[in-house]
């Protein structure tokens, strides 16, 4: 299993996604070659809910596809977990022939 790739995403109330920033661990990662970032669910803003983080395990094919995604840990529970699987079941990676898993955190935040 690869160590934590974070990224953080920033969105305004009129734009998706602004920013991703990425900070990878000491053990080789597999190679990232398409990120969809998550959208801020309005659901959240619609509760005043302004920012949160998602943890969450990628299991990825040999091709590169991601295969499946696990929620490890959410705060606030549920709020933002749907955008995240969705997001990471786009995500491809560099083909490694093999079936690997890979963590990531996501931080939200809704800046005005």
């Amino acid at each position: 299993m690869s160590k934590n790739l974070i990224p953080t995403v920033s969105r305004s109330l009129l734009g998706l996604a602004a920013a991703l920033v990425l900070a990878a661990g000491a053990h080789a990662t597999p190679k990232i070659v398409k990120k969809v970032p998550p959208e801020f669910p309005a659901e959240a803003a619609r509760q005043s809910i302004s920012q949160g983080s998602v943890r969450a395990k990628m299991n990825i094919e040999p091709d590169g596809k991601v295969s499946g995604v696990e929620i490890l840990e959410a705060e606030p529970r549920k709020v933002f977990d749907k955008a995240v699987t969705r997001a990471l079941m786009d995500w491809k990676f560099e083909p490694s022939g093999q079936k690997e898993t890979h963590e990531v955190k996501l931080v939200f935040k809704n800046e005005d």
